[in-house]
């Protein structure tokens, strides 16, 4: 094999430069360059090597014309409503954690793989469509879509235009949609099953907003799981997943069971507003109330005390999204398909 031979002119190698390189045609660097599987194992890597030894860059828009991809996919943040002209992207995307850990889990996987996804909004109607038309044309090769409520329309518009996709978390309704999930009521009970065992008695809980399937399952388990030791009313308060819906959450639970010994937070966000709260009412944690939050996020640690949660595994479930998207770009047709992911209790001071 020839490999690192220069370019045979110019400056910028070309496909036979690379052929006369690896000692192979100019046909076979072509079809290890666009994926095309029936070539030797062991003559990708040699044609893999006298890329790398000659600089050469495919090109992609050359590419695209054989293989009709396009390198890309769509990392789609939707919601009913939530966006306007004048801010069109909703704060929350920018504050939560939660969005930080699923592109990254994203990115993590794809960019190996040498695929990039391209962030959208889709909080109206407009963007909603524009979503569409993007992916109907070819700019993208599929979605990846993080749905922020129960009524988004997008999930099933995605769907009916069999636009290859795959959601992060549960359709709030059956739709014929690939998704990762966790095992949100698995996850409240392990927050009850601790609360109970550190000899909590009465115990209370800040669910999430309650028009989101995630926040209704955190509660029903939590629920179910509190009634199974014994304890059949729960009291609880709803928040919207955010510090200040927490601390708010807080301070009405205070005032209606100023004797509570025992909460648990459907977020890391909010059992953060929950603990200042507590802090300012004087209350010791874990002395006098003991905390459990969701997701162990970077909120978690940040706390103070440190906060005891259940671990919600969303880097590994958003590779896995990317991961199932993959295979319905390369398999047209494929059914859809779940992935359901199980939590874990992160045991620290706060409970």
């Amino acid at each position: 094999m020839r490999q690192g031979l220069p370019p045979s002119s110019g400056s910028s190698p070309t496909l036979e430069d690379v052929a006369r390189a690896a000692g192979v045609s100019r046909a076979t660097v072509s079809r290890v360059i666009n994926g095309i599987r029936n070539v030797d194992p062991a003559i990708q890597e040699t044609v893999r090597r006298a890329i790398a030894a000659t600089g050469y860059v495919p090109n992609r828009a050359a590419r695209s014309l054989v293989t009709r991809r396009t390198g890309t996919v769509a990392l789609v943040v939707s919601g009913a409503g939530g966006g306007s002209q004048d801010d069109p992207f909703p704060s929350q995307v920018f504050t939560d954690p939660f969005f930080g850990r699923v592109a990254g889990g994203i990115v993590g996987f794809l960019r190996p793989r040498g695929i990039h996804p391209v962030l959208m909004f889709a909080e109206t109607a407009e963007t909603r469509a524009q979503v569409l038309t993007y992916l109907r044309q070819g700019d993208a090769d599929g979605a990846l879509l993080v749905s922020t409520h129960a009524e988004d329309p997008l999930p099933a518009l995605l769907a009916e235009a069999k636009l290859p996709a795959v959601l992060f978390a549960r359709p709030a309704r059956a739709i014929p949609i690939s998704y990762v999930d966790v095992d949100h009521r698995a996850g409240a009970k392990l927050a009850a099953d601790h609360l109970v065992a550190q000899g909590r008695r009465r115990i209370a809980t800040i669910s999430g907003p309650l028009d989101v399937p995630a926040s209704q399952a955190r509660l029903a388990g939590f629920q179910d799981a509190m009634a199974a030791h014994g304890h059949p009313y729960i009291p609880c308060a709803e928040g919207g997943f955010t510090y200040h819906s927490g601390e708010a959450a807080m301070e009405r639970l205070l005032a209606e069971h100023p004797d509570l010994d025992g909460v648990f937070v459907a977020n890391d966000l909010m059992a953060q507003g929950a603990l200042l709260v507590l802090r300012h009412h004087g209350r010791a944690v874990p002395g006098d109330v003991a905390v459990v939050g969701f997701d162990d996020s970077s909120a978690a640690t940040a706390c103070r005390p440190p906060l005891t949660t259940v671990r919600h595994p969303v880097e590994d479930m958003a590779a896995e999204m990317a991961r199932l998207l993959l295979e319905h770009i390369d398999q047209p047709g494929r059914p859809p398909t779940s992935v359901i992911f199980e939590p874990a209790l992160v045991v620290r001071a706060s409970a």
